[in-house]
């Protein structure tokens, strides 16, 4: 499921030092761009950065398995959408300012967690077509003043070809089914879905056989991805505590609704064993995914801020050890995701919209640890 926190709560609320023995010919080269988009200590761990897209909202970029295409979602009304549509691109070629990149979505409803399937020539993603043409409505401004995100009942996961044919319905259950991802190997599909009555992360065989349970807290969890090796998920949830906590969280549940303002970071095995919080920083971490090693988590957070925004990547161990900040961005920076090789970096950010609100893609080559 895919969030703007700036643009929404804007319109509510109105790594240490590179070593100094390093050789100028070992040190990192940074290009003129480099300068202008990013700050002297995020180029200690991003260089050769690219912006791709150019206007609208456009998140949840992830990579072929060859790394040379992005799948993503976008509601820029340039391309003729209306809310968000899944398009692909290839980063490295395509011009996204002055083109228009295939749309992989049926243009019909809204759309969302897009992924790439083994062999790149099929796709994942959760749409609301089944339920209407139209794009379902925005929440409105609550009198109550909590900010909330919508759980669409009509979201089910389809896989679709290159050329935005629908292959497959992987899910049928009444209910919100969404933000699918694939397993580095190929084999496995977790998503969140609300078939008992709560927002819990489940696994399923990529031709949506072999479903199976993975959490049973009280609390919504979701956007969950694999470890590279597969053995384990990483994923955001709320946990209400008190009393009060749960009625509010269920009470907004039976309207469709949840609040994203207090989310942790979770991992467990893949089958649901060993689940562990690992960040306790208060305010709303989400979007992680694992580091290339797998022994580290990179995430969106505003622990940092009180007021609801700027959001910052960081990182921090599986341990919860070791947090670092990775951006400085004075808006918004979120749904960091790398490459299957490691070499790059691909994110969502508020930076360089000429002054709107717009969210663009940008890749960058990682260089920190």
């Amino acid at each position: 499921m895919r969030f703007y926190f700036p643009l929404l709560l804007i319109l509510i609320i109105a790594c240490g030092p590179k070593n100094s023995e390093q050789t100028a010919e070992s040190a990192p080269t940074h290009t003129a761009l480099d300068s202008a988009l990013l700050s002297e200590n995020e180029m200690k761990y991003l260089r050769n950065i690219k912006q791709l897209t150019f206007g609208g909202n456009n998140a949840e970029a992830y990579w072929s398995f060859d790394d040379e295409m992005l799948v993503f979602q976008s509601d820029y009304s340039g391309w003729g959408a209306e809310c968000d549509q899944i398009f692909y691109t290839n980063w490295k070629t395509d011009d996204l300012k002055n083109n228009m990149p295939q749309r992989l979505s049926t243009g019909l409803g809204r759309t969302t967690c897009s992924y790439f399937l083994p062999g790149n020539q099929s796709i994942v993603y959760a749409s609301t077509h089944l339920g209407g043409d139209d794009c379902p409505p925005v929440p409105e401004r609550r009198a109550d003043g909590k900010y909330v995100w919508p759980i669409y009942d009509s979201y089910d996961i389809f896989t679709a070809d290159m050329e935005g044919n629908i292959l497959e319905q992987l899910t049928n259950d009444p209910g919100y089914d969404g933000e699918a991802t694939l397993s580095p190997q190929g084999d496995k599909i977790v998503f969140t879905s609300m078939r008992t009555g709560d927002l819990e992360l489940f696994t399923m065989n990529i031709d949506g056989s072999d479903v199976k349970q993975i959490t049973s807290d009280l609390g919504y969890d979701g956007g969950a991805f694999f470890s590279p090796d597969g053995s384990k998920l990483v994923w955001r949830a709320s946990r209400p505590q008190t009393d009060e906590e749960k009625a509010e969280y269920l009470e907004l549940l039976a309207e469709g609704l949840v609040k994203p303002t207090e989310m942790e970071l979770y991992v467990s095995n893949v089958d649901g064993s060993d689940i562990r919080k690992i960040t306790d920083l208060g305010q709303a971490n989400w979007a992680p995914f694992f580091h290339p090693s797998g022994e580290k988590i990179i995430f969106a957070s505003n622990h940092h801020t009180e007021r609801g925004f700027p959001f910052n990547l960081y990182m921090i161990n599986l341990d919860g050890t070791g947090l670092v900040r990775i951006t400085e961005n004075d808006t918004f920076d979120a749904f960091p995701v790398f490459s299957n090789d490691g070499k790059h970096l691909v994110f969502s950010s508020n930076r360089n919209n000429g002054g709107t609100r717009d969210t663009n893609l940008f890749v960058a080559e990682w260089i920190g640890d």
